[in-house]
């Protein structure tokens, strides 16, 4: 049985489009879950969402004007970033207002553009809901180098980017730029979106963001181990989500997710148990004492 799952885990390596996908899809993940812990801790974690409803908009208008894709996406994504921070400071318009905003203008002009070019095809399916093979060789150059950007960019600036995570206001009075500490948070976020969106599809790569964070709290408290132990799971459950996709067929985007969901529930139970077990040792202790 075992020998017979390694054969066809092989096998599958073996394909061209498995290999861009895993190398692009781990690359993404850490990144993602880099950047999900501090935007799950700032309570901003809905970014991806909106995002991702702008990378939607921009590969329609990209496929209707037989352009690159990426090449299309990323600067209009990263302007939305922008904008969406913008906004957010502002304070008129809160966080999950603006996203609201910008993620249902975008998906709708997304879908107005692709009704009246390519009708809703198969390339409408993929960028919703992923596609292994959507990665061509260009888009896998792009992707690996723009990835190495995003995790060289959060290395250098980790404690600043810990700082403003954490007490935003404490670290602008002892003179951090939190501003501009913010803007490069959201940069990174943007490129990280649109990356994965054309893989885990549009609807989908938010729970890269999300999901690995939230898991990886559930079992550890300081900072920089959730941010650790979050890379590792999000690393782990696309590989797995890769292999049960080949294996059953199934979309791999919706993969990865139900595997991030499992972990997230294991981890769920198993910080419940730890919990009642210290109750109970408590409890213990009083009646002793």
């Amino acid at each position: 049985m075992i020998a017979d799952i390694w054969t066809t885990i092989v096998e599958m390596l073996d394909y061209t489009f498995i290999q861009r996908a895993l190398v692009v899809g781990l690359l993404v993940s850490v990144c993602a879950s880099l950047l999900g812990v501090s935007l799950v801790l700032k309570r901003y974690a809905m970014i991806g969402e909106g995002l991702s409803h702008v990378g939607f908009g921009s590969l329609a208008i990209a496929t209707a004007l037989n352009a690159a894709p990426l090449q299309v996406s990323i600067p209009i994504v990263v302007l939305a970033a922008f904008l969406l921070l913008r906004i957010s400071e502002n304070g008129k318009i809160k966080g999950d207002a603006a996203i609201a905003i910008i993620s249902s203008s975008s998906l709708a002009i997304g879908v107005v553009v692709v009704s009246q070019t390519t009708g809703m095809n198969t390339d409408v399916c993929n960028y919703l809901f992923g596609s292994i093979l959507a990665m061509s060789r260009s888009d896998v150059y792009l992707s690996v180098a723009l990835a190495i950007v995003v995790l060289t960019l959060f290395v250098v600036f980790y404690q600043k980017i810990f700082a403003v995570t954490f007490d935003e206001n404490f670290a602008k009075a002892t003179g951090v730029k939190t501003s501009f500490y913010s803007m490069v948070v959201a940069f990174l976020t943007a490129i990280t979106i649109t990356l994965g969106m054309r893989m885990m599809g549009a609807l989908l790569i938010s729970s890269l963001v999300v999901f690995p964070a939230l898991s990886s709290m559930r079992i550890c408290k300081k900072f920089r181990s959730v941010t650790i132990c979050a890379a590792i799971i999000s690393v782990l459950c696309f590989v797995i989500g890769v292999i049960m996709s080949y294996f059953y067929v199934i979309p791999t985007g919706a993969s990865v997710v139900l595997v991030n969901i499992a972990v997230f529930v294991l981890f769920w139970i198993l910080r419940f148990l730890s919990v009642q077990s210290k109750k109970r040792a408590n409890k213990k202790k009083e009646v002793i004492s």
